[in-house]
């Protein structure tokens, strides 16, 4: 059937790749679909708050505004997308014992998860190229990560991430999954297509990633051997190797969150007689989902400047201070070029009511 009868079908709502929406849904015990619902719910809640805490602490902290946050406030972005549309739809579906969301909403939200996926990983390569190129080639940094190129490079990688999922609207590959009660990419699809997929879309930016970081270790190892100062060009500070320590725990948790559902996808497209265990297949993609909401922890837990951020914010939730970003720094500045109080004939400092 060519691609756009079939996409015609979807649209009316007709059909969910063979089977009426909600039709599959599995019988499982209540503790499971419980289960399942809190974690996700879990996900949703940090997922949001957390990557919402990110955004506002780049646009509020001049510290933190610069050319490699731009690639993290992409990557909060990606996650963002997901836990605002494609995961409640999850929810409502493991709640309602199936899909019920018609068909056209289940190939957007498959479509907004590859996208969200793919710039996930591009962005994690991103921000790998931006650490490599600032440490390893201090000297061209600036000019190669401009904020105009560095613009352009966000605007090149969600360009990719969207034409890389294009096809899987032209394949047929966007399905209710009822064992993840999610609308995603079917492995079984095609084996070549579900190999492409696999091999550029994680296999590929993995190595690229990998190899940025490896070359950032050796240098990081040859400075500390070398006794070098620690000033930049021609060393490496500690808030350098902080913030390359940040960011590699990023991607190592990315890697191992995606890495079980990838592992059974080139699993079933190499030998798609074998099946693979249901709690297996459904423990990887809820571990998958998982991954969208530990950025912001990541970078809470390792980063003082997004951690002083967070508690700067969450103390100014109570008052519009929140959306001035001159707040952040300003404030200590102001504090600081404050004139001292006038001194008082018998020496002590007078102190202004309260």
């Amino acid at each position: 059937m060519p691609a756009v009868e079939r996409l015609a079908m979807l649209l009316n709502g007709s059909q969910v790749n063979g089977s009426t929406a909600g039709e599959r849904a599995l019988h499982r015990p209540p503790w499971v679909t419980t289960t399942l619902g809190c974690f996700l719910i879990f996900t949703i809640v940090v997922d949001i708050l957390g990557n919402l805490l990110v955004i506002f602490s780049v646009y509020r902290n001049k510290k933190l505004r610069n050319a490699g946050n731009i690639f993290v406030v992409s990557l909060a972005v990606a996650d963002l997308v997901v836990a605002l549309y494609p995961y409640p739809l999850v929810l409502t579906a493991i709640f309602g014992h199936g899909w019920h969301a018609g068909a056209a909403q289940c190939q957007i939200s498959g479509f907004l998860m590859g996208v969200s996926v793919v710039g996930s990983i591009f962005n994690i390569a991103g921000i790998a190229v931006n650490r490599y190129c600032y440490i390893c080639h201090s000297l061209r940094y600036e000019r190669l990560f401009s904020e105009r190129n560095s613009a352009c490079y966000v605007a090149l990688i969600w360009a990719l991430s969207v034409l890389a999922v294009v096809p899987n609207v032209f394949v047929g590959s966007l399905r209710y999954d009822d064992r993840v009660y999610s609308c995603t990419f079917a492995q079984s699809a095609s084996a070549a297509y579900t190999l492409a997929v696999v091999s550029f879309h994680f296999l590929l930016p993995i190595l690229v990633v990998a190899y940025c970081y490896l070359r950032i270790w050796v240098l990081v190892i040859r400075a500390r051997r070398r006794a070098r100062p620690e000033t930049r060009p021609g060393g490496v500070t500690p808030q350098d190797v902080r913030n390359f320590v940040t960011m590699f725990a990023v991607f190592v948790l990315f890697a191992v969150c995606w890495a079980p559902l990838n592992a059974i996808g080139l699993a079933v497209a190499v030998a798609p007689e074998r099946a693979v265990p249901e709690w297996l297949f459904v423990a990887s993609y809820f571990l998958a989902y998982f991954n969208s909401c530990l950025n912001a922890i990541v970078y809470g837990a390792l980063n003082q400047n997004f951690r002083r951020e967070y508690k700067r914010i969450i103390l100014s939730l109570c008052t519009a201070s929140v959306f001035f970003p001159e707040n952040s720094n300003d404030a200590q500045e102001r504090l600081r070029s404050k004139p001292s109080p006038p001194i008082t004939n018998n020496n002590q400092v007078k102190v202004d009511s309260v």
